[in-house]
C-alpha cells in the first residue's frame, strides 16, 4: 500500500467520522426541545435545496443534457405519489414522539439522496487524490465542511419523520458507508459514465427537492418562530460555501 492509498483511505475515514459526529449529535440527545428540533430541520431544509440547486440540477444538466429536468420531475413525482398514495397511513418500525412531524417516506427519501451525494463526494476525493495528490487534498477540504451538517440533516429527518434515535444514528453511519463506498470506488473504476452520474444527481434532486420543499418548509412555516427562516438561509449557506470552495478548486 503506498503513501497515497493511505492518504486517500485518511481522507475517507475523517470525512465519513464527521458525518456520524453530525449525526450523533442529534441522536444522542436525549430531550431535543421543540425549538432546537425546529432549528435542526430548517438548517436541514436549507442545506438540501442547496444541494439540489447548487450541485444536483446543474451537475446532471451538465452530464445528461436536457433530459434532467425531466428525470428530477420523475423523481419528485414518484416521492409525492408514494407518500401520499401508498404509505400515507403505514408507518415503518418504532414511532417517536417528535414535535416536528414530517411523512415517514420523507425520511427514506431524503436519505437515499444524500447517499447518492455522499458516494459521488469520496469518488471526487479518491480520484483528485489519485491523479493529484495537491489537488486533492483542496477536494477533501472542501467537501469536509459540508460533511458535519450533512450528518446532522439526515439524523434530524429521521427523527422527524418518526424515527427512533437508534435509527438516525444508522441513517448518518449510512451515509458516512457512502462515502467510503466512493473513496475505494477509484481503485476498481478508473471512470464512471457521466450518464450514470447524470441520471443519478438528476433523480435524488427531485427526490430531495420534494422532501425539503414539501414536506420540510411547510413544517417550518407552520412555527411561530420567525427566526427559522433565517435558519433555512443559514444552511443554504453552509453548503453554498463549501460548494463555492470547491468549484474554485477544481481545474475547469
Amino acid at each position: 500500500m503506498n503513501d497515497v492509498t493511505i492518504y486517500i483511505i485518511l481522507a475517507g475515514l475523517l470525512a465519513s467520522s464527521a458525518e456520524i459526529l453530525g449525526g450523533a449529535f442529534v441522536a444522542w440527545k436525549h430531550d431535543i426541545s421543540r425549538t432546537i428540533q425546529e432549528y435542526l430541520i430548517a438548517l436541514g431544509a436549507g442545506f438540501l435545496l442547496a444541494l439540489v440547486m447548487i450541485d444536483l440540477l446543474p451537475e446532471s444538466i451538465e452530464n445528461i443534457g436536457s433530459i434532467a429536468p425531466l428525470c428530477m420531475l420523475i423523481g419528485f413525482s414518484l416521492i409525492h405519489f408514494v407518500e401520499h398514495t401508498i404509505v400515507e397511513h403505514l408507518h415503518f418500525g418504532e414511532e417517536t414522539h417528535t414535535h416536528v412531524m414530517i411523512p415517514t417516506i420523507a425520511g427514506y427519501s431524503a436519505f437515499w439522496g444524500l447517499f447518492i451525494h455522499a458516494f459521488f463526494d469520496g469518488l471526487a476525493i479518491s480520484a483528485g487524490m489519485y491523479y493529484d495528490l495537491p489537488l486533492g487534498i483542496l477536494i477533501f477540504v472542501a467537501i469536509l465542511l459540508h460533511k458535519f451538517p450533512e450528518g446532522l440533516t439526515i439524523a434530524s429527518i429521521m427523527l422527524a419523520s418518526q424515527q427512533t434515535r437508534k435509527t438516525a444514528l444508522k441513517a448518518s453511519i449510512g451515509i458516512a458507508i457512502a462515502t467510503m463506498l466512493g473513496i475505494f470506488m477509484i481503485f476498481f473504476l478508473q471512470n464512471v459514465d457521466p450518464k450514470i452520474t447524470g441520471y443519478a444527481f438528476a433523480f435524488s434532486a427531485g427526490a430531495a427537492l420534494y422532501v425539503g420543499a414539501s414536506d420540510l418548509i411547510p413544517e417550518i412555516n407552520r412555527s411561530e418562530n420567525r427566526i427559522l427562516s433565517l435558519v433555512v438561509f443559514v444552511g443554504m449557506m453552509m453548503y453554498y460555501g463549501s460548494a463555492m470552495l470547491l468549484k474554485g478548486i477544481l481545474p475547469h
